[in-house]
């Protein structure tokens, strides 16, 4: 839960899974879907999916025991370098250093590094750094030392160098140029693909797909639709590709509303349309199921963040 998001944010959906999944048995016998509810707003779903499907291996294959061999607990799904140094450091010992955007910024101060810390190539020079400073006789000490000072005191901006325990071997700091690192790569035009989506009723019910479970947003539900080809209306397109992913016609009522989402490398701009059923039957061409539901029941269903933002809007409407 950690990866990539505060722990401000991690600390409630945390106790929520530890009070419903007491057990690594309890959670690997749990429905998927009902994990990728929980997760619902945390972002990073295939996350939810690796970890289940890691603790799944463990129960099955493992006899329930986290391996404390660094090689066979990489082979777990989503354990990378990261998930593997921390885990393995901290419950285990095993001496791995842990390098995170945290641990990048401390260490690109203390030698002044000019190495951009945004870049993949960074990666093998900071790691490093961070093996020749490693305790070996506590390394998960150290690490979850390294990664707060990183949080709480060497922050991105406004660091509180009169309180930082290493401030005196700090380059950047003796130098008077902390503003000045870490470095970063300039990052690239972040695009805005525009999507229709609809919210097609049908005797008292609304039509909802999950998405595949590989690719972004794997596993969740949502209102059937997709992007807008070169120089078409939304309408249509909401149209078209309801069409398209369901095989059903369907006719525009009314405008909802447009929200915008930003993810990782792209942001959307979505329209919603409240759109009537004309004909046709459920023929999937993409989504991997569906289900005609009443509002009432929406809450039992994970849903990306950017639904999660005209959701409420639906059930507004109805109620008046």
């Amino acid at each position: 839960m950690l990866q990539q998001t505060q722990v401000k944010t991690v600390i409630p959906y945390f106790l929520n899974f530890m009070d419903r999944f007491p057990t690594l048995e309890a959670f690997a016998g749990a429905d998927l879907q009902i994990v990728l509810k929980l997760w619902e707003g945390l972002g990073y779903y295939a996350r939810a999916r690796n970890f289940h499907r890691a603790a799944r291996i463990i129960v099955r294959e493992m006899k329930g025991v986290v391996p404390d061999d660094v090689q066979a607990f990489l082979k777990l799904p989503g354990v990378g370098d990261y998930i593997g140094s921390a885990v393995q450091s901290i419950a285990f010992g095993q001496p791995l250093a842990v390098v995170d955007g945290n641990v990048k910024r401390v260490l690109a101060r203390l030698y002044r590094r000019e190495d951009p810390v945004n870049t993949g190539n960074s990666h093998g020079p900071f790691q490093a750094l961070a093996d020749l400073h490693l305790d070996r006789h506590d390394p998960g000490t150290f690490n979850q030392a390294m990664m707060e000072l990183g949080a709480l005191v060497c922050s991105p901006k406004n660091p509180d160098c009169a309180a930082c325990p290493v401030s005196e071997f700090c380059m950047a700091f003796l130098s008077a140029a902390v503003d000045q690192f870490p470095k970063r790569a300039a990052s690239p035009r972040v695009p805005t693909v525009h999507i229709a989506a609809g919210i097609v009723r049908k005797n008292g019910r609304v039509l909802i797909t999950r998405r595949k479970l590989d690719g972004l947003l794997g596993g969740l539900w949502e209102f059937p639709g997709g992007k807008l080809e070169k120089g078409e209306e939304a309408s249509l397109a909401c149209i078209r590709e309801i069409k398209e992913e369901t095989g059903l016609a369907v006719g525009i009522e009314a405008h909802l509303t447009t929200i915008h989402h930003a993810y990782t490398h792209f942001k959307i701009k979505m329209d919603i349309f409240y759109c009537r059923y004309i004909s046709g039957r459920i023929r999937l061409n993409g989504p991997m199921d569906f289900k005609w539901i009443r509002l009432t029941e929406i809450d039992q269903f994970a849903f990306p963040k950017a639904n999660l933002k005209f959701i409420p809007l639906i059930c507004e409407i109805k109620e008046k």
